[in-house]
């Protein structure tokens, strides 16, 4: 009776609620090593006289940018990567999915609708002896199976080029 008493009362101890679903926690008194960003080496420009007027807020040379740095490295343009809003070659694309109207404030009712649905799957992980990383399992009525899509499409006779040939 003492154990079962000792295990209900630690878990329900000193728990608040969490309902981001993520028991991943940095348990050490240091600094978290995946936070931390080094900067670019520094540079002395050709010409003193040729430099930029400084722009506070702003970013500065030694930002780390690793989306443009790895298009870079691929052969790409850095530029590629800036949000110059919607591209001609992707007008007929964004044109199409609007069709049917847009609503301007969808992203902040799917956060409350997602930080709801969050918060209903969390009731329960408090009463849990060993808590894990519910965040898979609860969004696993969401997911997608991709080997069924991808049997689905090629049943209904739709070319799905970039997927491995079936099984035969």
């Amino acid at each position: 009776m003492l154990l079962i008493a000792t295990v209900g009362l630690s878990a329900c101890g000193g728990y608040e609620r969490d309902i981001t679903l993520r028991k991943i926690r940095n348990t050490s008194n240091g600094p978290d090593e995946f936070t931390i960003v080094p900067g670019k080496p520094l540079e002395a420009p050709p010409s003193l006289t040729e430099l930029p007027p400084p722009t506070p807020g702003a970013g500065n040379r030694t930002d780390q940018q690793p989306q443009a740095d790895a298009v870079v490295a691929l052969g790409g343009s850095a530029a590629a990567v800036q949000d110059r809003g919607i591209s001609s070659a992707d007008g007929a694309l964004v044109a199409a999915a609007s069709r049917g109207g847009v609503d301007p404030a969808i992203r902040e009712k799917l956060a409350v609708e997602d930080e709801e649905f969050r918060r209903r799957k969390s009731r329960w992980l408090k009463f849990k002896i060993f808590r894990a990383d519910e965040y898979y399992s609860a969004y696993e009525d969401q997911s997608v199976d991709p080997r069924a899509e991808q049997n689905r499409w090629r049943n209904a006779g739709a070319p799905t080029p970039t997927a491995p040939p079936p099984n035969k």
